[in-house]
């Protein structure tokens, strides 16, 4: 394997992002064992700092996601931004899933990515159907799963964060993925491995 992978996963919540960065992190680390495999996800990170409720922001943020909210970018870029000082390095391979989420979001990866010396990145973009992420959502039984949180965050999805998928198709180093997300698990996984010559 030669150089590092920088791979965004871009899709509406309930394409299946996470399970995609875990089964591709552990191909990673199976096949280059010399480097570190650095995944941030940014809705994980909310969920883990709402279930303290320790200080204001927590319990903020716990509000927030009990009704389906979303986050504001200062907070986002806090917590990814101290998880990229914490682990990462030019040699890392670097998996992110929950951010850019909108395009005011862009620049500040822009300097992370400057930073750090990413090189090339790889745009996986699950296209997965909005009823059909509507199914898996409600299926799920998170508790931020409700009928109108679903709605707000489908519709934060197609207003906010395609455009960031657009932009990405103009960027330079930078290849955009289109990835059938109605695929079973196993299927996407292979879609991922073989759009990044891994398979």
């Amino acid at each position: 394997m030669q150089n590092p992978y920088t791979v965004i996963f871009i899709g509406p919540q309930g394409s299946g992002k996470g399970t995609q960065i875990e089964k591709l992190k552990t191909v990673l680390e199976a096949s280059d064992e010399r480097r570190r495999v650095v995944d941030i996800q940014t809705g994980r990170r909310f969920r883990s700092l709402a279930a303290k409720q320790e200080t204001f922001a927590e319990d903020k943020v716990a509000e927030t996601l009990n009704v389906g909210s979303l986050q504001p970018d200062f907070l986002s870029a806090v917590l990814w931004g101290q998880a990229m000082v914490d682990q990462l390095d030019p040699k890392s391979h670097l998996l992110i899933d929950g951010f850019p989420r909108t395009v005011a979001q862009i620049p500040d990866l822009e300097d992370a990515f400057h930073f750090f010396e990413r090189g090339q990145v790889e745009v996986m973009n699950l296209v997965t159907p909005e009823e059909v992420v509507r199914a898996r959502m409600q299926g799920r039984a998170r508790a931020d799963d409700t009928v109108e949180s679903i709605e707000e965050r489908l519709r934060w999805y197609r207003e906010d964060t395609l455009p960031v998928v657009e932009y990405y198709r103009t960027r330079a180093n930078t290849i955009v993925h289109n990835i059938d997300g109605t695929d079973t698990i196993d299927g996407v996984h292979e879609q991922i491995l073989k759009a990044l010559k891994l398979h």
